[in-house]
């Protein structure tokens, strides 16, 4: 069974949050009853949490996230992206506001926890036991085992979006009673990252160690290695900035002995294709690929961001000059190019003009032969258009489409991350005996086959540190990180305070001139900014126990 199916199978009981988003409170009588009549309602529940997991496909806009950030701009003129962009966003008005999803999730986890408790007796009253030798029986028992640590992960990895977003927030640690408080207060953010790291530490040893050799139709949900990707990632933003204003050393050491343990499996490495990684079967099969999401065959995102001048293509998400300008040069620049001999995670990210996408040229000059021209309905307005993840020369005309699944872990951030703690916690070159640097871990990524750019260069931690950030930039661009990454950094009240920059394209016989513009102005107020407010009706409903981060 698939993850993309997951929706299909949840009872409509655990969807049903009532007014409060925190009141986990249910019938037991009419959930004992199903578990009694049909074993297969207990795998259902077992299921339910992943239905909450978002695709970053469909993040904000039916899009990718980018455009929160610096690295890109929505080309709709009224769009979600655009709140964000202008500082319009607020306690009422939060087009990223994943506080019901992620409580839905972990409701949905406490309650199967909760009911699978004697999973293995509710199992024995619905399953032969006998007739196959017990085969079935025994392979059942195997997944709900496999589901109850998979229902813990999936409470950590709610919890750790809510927290990355909003801070403090309220914990819920069971599926509540009839007699239970609803109205809970908040606690603090370091006090759940030590619950939900507890719980991935009790859970990992329970986890799958790798679905493709155990049951393929079951990859897609969280292992064990997932999982300490996920404590990896939690404790890394524990460690950083906003959230560790004294610089606790021990917090950093920590991060990194968290990346460590995901290095020390064994089991990932870094693909040989960076272009081809994100796309169709790869971003499931290549070994750089902790854990994706799943989804269907469709042509969405191609829909969504293909240049204006392919048919069916409608624009979107168009990079900006600000990361575009981060891609390095591995040689001299070209006076007549200024694309060429760049990075070349820029060509597998980017379509620029001049180049070859589609099976044709993108024309982005002015003029009656471009069909990409920027001052064209619906062109891009920062004379880019997005190509990682995109599937190229999809026939939209005639529908076709293709598998996508959005990497929700890779091997790639491990090693920023590892990379990141280590330079904090020890310096650029000094592995604490675990026989890798932070350098030497942002070297191994840009070495990568068909990447090849030159080792890192920086004299202390200081410099490492901005080169590991700018390393995150460019290798993760696109993925759903840059904008958390700025908060955490607390970079983003000058990354978001500056213009979003573009290309204005002018041919002049064969040769091509750029001229860089501002697109717009953006606002990022800080302080207050760099925690979401949590939704007013939320502290509505609470009787004034919970209290709105400061500045909202």
């Amino acid at each position: 069974m698939k993850i993309k199916h997951f929706i299909y199978l949840i009872p409509a009981l655990l969807f049903t949050t009532g007014c409060d988003l925190l009141d986990t409170r249910i019938d037991t009588q009419i959930m004992e009853k199903n578990l009694e009549t049909n074993f297969q309602y207990l795998f259902d529940m077992g299921y339910s949490p992943y239905a909450n997991l978002n695709s970053g496909f469909y993040h904000i806009d039916n899009n990718i996230a980018a455009p929160m950030s610096d690295e890109a701009e929505q080309t709709a003129a009224s769009s979600n992206s655009q709140i964000f962009n202008n500082g319009s966003w607020g306690p009422y008005n939060n087009p990223d506001d994943t506080y019901g999803r992620c409580y839905a999730g972990i409701r949905a986890a406490h309650i199967f926890l909760d009911y699978s408790v004697d999973y293995t007796t509710k199992l024995a009253l619905n399953r032969d036991t006998v007739s196959d030798g017990g085969y079935q029986y025994r392979r059942d028992v195997a997944d709900i085992a496999f589901l109850r640590a998979e229902a813990q992960t999936l409470i950590a990895y709610y919890y750790f979006e809510l927290i990355k977003r909003y801070g403090a927030v309220p914990y819920v640690d069971k599926a509540l009673s009839l007699d239970d408080e609803t109205d809970l207060p908040r606690i603090a953010y370091h006090e759940i990252v030590d619950k939900i790291v507890a719980k991935i530490d009790e859970a990992a040893d329970y986890l799958q160690v790798n679905w493709k050799n155990y049951d393929s139709q079951r990859d897609g949900r969280f292992t064990k290695g997932a999982a300490l990707a996920l404590k990896s990632r939690i404790l890394l933003y524990a460690a950083s900035k906003r959230d560790n204003p004294d610089n606790d050393k021990e917090k950093w050491k920590r991060a990194a002995l968290a990346a460590y343990d995901v290095i020390q499996l064994n089991q990932y490495s870094l693909a040989s294709n960076y272009r081809t990684l994100f796309l169709e079967s790869n971003s499931v099969t290549e070994a750089e690929i902790i854990m994706s999401i799943r989804g269907g065959s469709s042509n969405e995102i191609e829909k969504a961001n293909y240049p204006i001048g392919t048919p069916g293509g409608n624009s979107g998400v168009t990079p900006s000059q600000n990361l575009v300008s981060a891609y390095e040069y591995k040689s001299a620049p070209d006076p007549n190019n200024p694309y060429a001999n760049r990075d070349p995670r820029l060509e597998y990210s980017v379509v620029t003009n001049n180049s070859q996408w589609n099976g044709r040229t993108i024309r982005m000059w002015q003029g009656d032969d471009a069909e990409d021209a920027w001052d064209k309905t619906n062109a891009s307005k920062t004379g880019y258009y997005l190509k990682k993840f995109l599937i190229e020369n999809l026939y939209l005309i005639q529908d076709e489409k293709r598998i996508h699944n959005w990497t929700l872990f890779r091997y790639a951030e491990i090693l920023l991350n590892y990379a990141e703690a280590m330079n904090e916690a020890y310096g650029p070159d000094n592995d604490n005996g675990y026989g890798l640097t932070a350098r030497q871990a942002v070297n191994q990524i840009r070495s990568r086959q068909g990447v090849a750019m030159p080792p890192v260069e920086a004299a202390n931690d200081t410099e490492m540190r901005e080169r590991i950030k700018h390393e995150r930039r460019i290798e993760l661009a696109f993925e759903g990180h840059r904008f958390f990454d700025l908060l955490r950094w607390k970079d983003a009240e000058y990354a978001l305070n500056q213009p979003l920059k573009g290309v204005r394209v002018a041919k002049q016989g064969e040769n091509f001139t750029y001229t860089e513009f501002t697109v717009e102005n953006r606002i990022f107020s800080a302080p207050k900014m760099y925690y979401y407010p949590i939704p007013q009706t939320e502290i509505n409903k609470s009787k004034n126990v919970l209290h709105q981060n400061e500045g909202w």
